[in-house]
């Protein structure tokens, strides 16, 4: 929950950066100096992309929080409780590579089940390697979603 509320928090944030923004650009529009109004239709595409980048972010974080839901309720989880820590709280490196190593065998052995890809992504995740876990956690979710027919 503090996680969510933390989101929503950055996401008002950026909403109110991205609408001043657009003010910037209307602003340089409305001059009617031509250096002016080229800068401000420039100006105009950040806000633009900075909404299709917050949309899409949430998107995301939407459709991995149902997974995360539905394998709760089915008790499926990844557990790495048991597995020791630095003093800093992150997983010990090695212990982290022998978990990442049975995930990744979990989902040779049946590569359609999005339960096995999403704990191959928090796999990643606590291996330290970001980019992998969302590219993997996309792939669980276009799994998840090719199951249960949704888009």
């Amino acid at each position: 929950m503090r996680t969510r509320n933390l989101a929503l928090v950055v996401t008002a944030a950026v909403v109110i950066y991205l609408l001043l923004l657009v003010g910037r650009a209307v602003e340089l529009l409305r001059s009617g100096d031509p250096v002016a109004v080229g800068l401000g239709a420039a100006v105009l595409v950040l806000p633009l992309l900075g909404a299709w980048m917050v949309v899409a972010t949430w998107r995301s974080g939407v459709r991995i929080q149902r997974l995360a839901r539905k394998l709760e309720a089915e008790d499926g989880l990844p557990d790495t409780s048991g597995l020791p820590r630095r003093p800093s709280g992150r997983v010990d490196r090695p212990a982290a590579d022998a978990w990442f190593a049975e995930r990744r065998a979990e989902v040779e052995a049946d590569p359609r089940d999005w339960r096995r890809w999403y704990r191959l992504a928090y796999a990643y995740d606590i291996a330290g390697d970001r980019r992998r876990a969302r590219a993997t956690m996309r792939k669980a979710v276009e799994l998840e979603a090719a199951d249960t027919g949704d888009d």
